[in-house]
């Protein structure tokens, strides 16, 4: 069965967002998993994600946000997993004032609007992290991580997007530049 919902995305400048997709192709091609490529996904980093969120609801906010926010540096530079069988495995970002200060916002902006955050997405618990593999055997996540090390971390570049997605598979329902009031 495939999980239904909603997803508050930040987005990389192409230069990074590449970097990402290149990791997702080695992994394909070595037969690890092509989850996130055949779920149509794009680089980002999950700053939320429920099955009962309005994005129609959070437009405005969300719109405004986004304007209030510039481009801002992100650093992905280590290479983790979350426990499990079969395993996700992600790069971590460097935490940042602004990757931080936007996630915090965000759930202020949520409250307002009378949605709480599910627990792993509150600013006291969650793992920022941009996913490279999902569905991985447990037999298979060395190799995996092997693959992620020939990445040369850190991979830097600029996060430059706020978007809203519909899963699976991946449908952009809306998506603002950062410190820009129009939609693309």
């Amino acid at each position: 069965m495939t999980a239904q919902g909603y997803a508050v995305e930040l987005y990389f400048d192409p230069a990074l967002e590449n970097q990402v997709l290149k990791a997702w192709n080695v992994l394909a091609r070595r037969q690890i998993t092509k989850h996130l490529i055949d779920m149509q996904s794009r680089p980002h980093i999950t700053l939320l994600s429920s099955p009962s969120l309005d994005p129609h609801r959070l437009l405005s906010s969300l719109r405004s946000l986004a304007s209030r926010h510039e481009p801002f540096p992100l650093s992905l530079s280590a290479a983790a997993a979350f426990p499990g069988d079969p395993a996700v495995l992600f790069l971590s970002p460097t935490p940042s004032l602004s990757l931080l200060s936007l996630h915090s916002q965000l759930c202020d902006a949520l409250r307002k609007e009378s949605f709480d955050a599910p627990d792993e997405f509150r600013v006291d618990s969650w793992v920022p992290h941009c996913s490279v593999a999902q569905d991985v055997a447990g037999t298979r996540v060395a190799e995996a991580f092997c693959i992620l090390r020939d990445l040369k971390l850190p991979v830097t570049g600029y996060v430059t997007e706020l978007g809203v997605v519909e899963f699976s598979p991946v449908r952009e329902i809306f998506s603002f530049p950062l410190g820009s009031l129009s939609e693309s």
